[in-house]
């Protein structure tokens, strides 16, 4: 069953606080607290969290979890059109160039980037010109929200 939304802010900000809720659990689990969920006809195909401490795995960022989860449940490394990932922090180039590589359409993320952003940042995987896939970018839903759950983190870190 999928959900009818008023508007594109309101889908993109309730999809967000459904990434904020897997991100609690990278949190809880001693992660950096980013969470993705992937979305098609508003349906959730997969999510997932950062993992990489834990899994001792420096590949296991929130978006290439999801992605992985995602290629198992559509019994396919790409992905149907009209997928949109959501997650909390800007992607770095590795989880951006997978997303190209996976054919994800849209991107939607909370909190920038400013070191390592991938999608605007600091350079722009998912829309680089030489590349033969593109995604529609929107950042900053819930900006406030998602950098605040890393500044917090971060903090009691230190």
């Amino acid at each position: 069953m999928s959900i009818l939304f008023e508007s594109q802010q309101a889908c993109d900000e309730y999809w967000m606080q459904y990434a904020l809720t897997l991100a609690d659990k990278a949190e809880q689990a001693g992660e950096v607290p980013v969470g993705a969920v992937l979305v098609h006809n508003g349906i959730v195909l997969a999510e997932g969290f950062n993992q990489p401490i834990s899994e001792h795995d420096p590949t296991a960022h929130a978006e290439i979890k999801l992605l992985r989860a995602a290629g198992r449940v559509i019994n396919n490394y790409r992905l149907p059109a009209g997928t949109t990932l959501y997650v909390t922090l800007e992607p770095c180039p590795m989880c951006a160039g997978a997303m190209v590589h996976a054919r994800v359409s849209r991107l939607v993320f909370g909190a920038y980037d400013r070191r390592s952003g991938a999608a605007g940042s600091v350079m722009n995987v998912l829309q680089h010109t030489d590349l033969n896939h593109h995604a529609e970018i929107s950042g900053g839903v819930l900006e406030q929200v998602c950098a605040m759950r890393l500044q917090t983190f971060f903090k009691a870190r230190r």
